[in-house]
C-alpha cells in the first residue's frame, strides 16, 4: 500500500480507498482478516488513530466488520452491493471530469467525444 502524504487526500481516506478497491476487485476475499490496526499503523509509519479512522469508514460502509478480540474481517459482498459501489465511483469520477471540462471550457459534444474516444481505446 502506498500512502501519499502530500496528495491532498487524507491518509485515512487513502487507506480506506485502497482496501475498498482491493476488496471490490476480489483481491482481498471475503472472510479475510485485515492487518491489525497497530501493525498497519507501524508498517505505514502513521498514527494508530489514522488507521482506526480508515477501518471505521469501511465498517460504516458495511465492507468490513469488527470481531471482538480478533480484529476486522471482510464481509461477504453481494453482487448488487459491489455494483452500487462501482457505480458510485464512476459517478464521482465523471463528476470530476465534468468540472475539469468546465474549467477547460469544453463543449458538451467535445466532452462526449472524449469519453467515446477513451471507451474505443479501452476496447482495443
Amino acid at each position: 500500500m502506498i500512502i501519499l502524504k502530500n496528495s491532498g487526500v487524507p491518509i485515512y481516506q487513502q487507506i480506506a480507498n485502497d482496501f475498498r478497491d482491493r476488496i471490490l476487485k476480489g483481491e482481498i476475499e471475503q472472510g479475510t482478516y485485515l492487518p491489525s490496526i497497530r501493525s498497519l499503523a507501524k508498517d505505514l509509519k502513521i498514527s494508530v488513530i489514522t488507521t482506526m479512522k480508515a477501518y471505521e469508514v469501511l465498517e460504516e460502509e458495511g465492507i468490513i466488520q469488527a470481531v471482538q478480540g480478533k480484529g476486522f474481517y471482510v464481509n461477504a459482498q453481494d453482487a448488487e452491493m459491489m455494483r452500487e459501489q462501482h457505480l458510485r465511483k464512476v459517478e464521482e469520477a465523471l463528476s470530476e471530469a465534468i468540472q475539469a471540462a468546465k474549467v477547460a471550457k469544453m463543449t458538451r459534444e467535445e466532452l462526449v467525444q472524449t469519453l467515446e474516444s477513451l471507451l474505443d481505446i479501452d476496447e482495443l
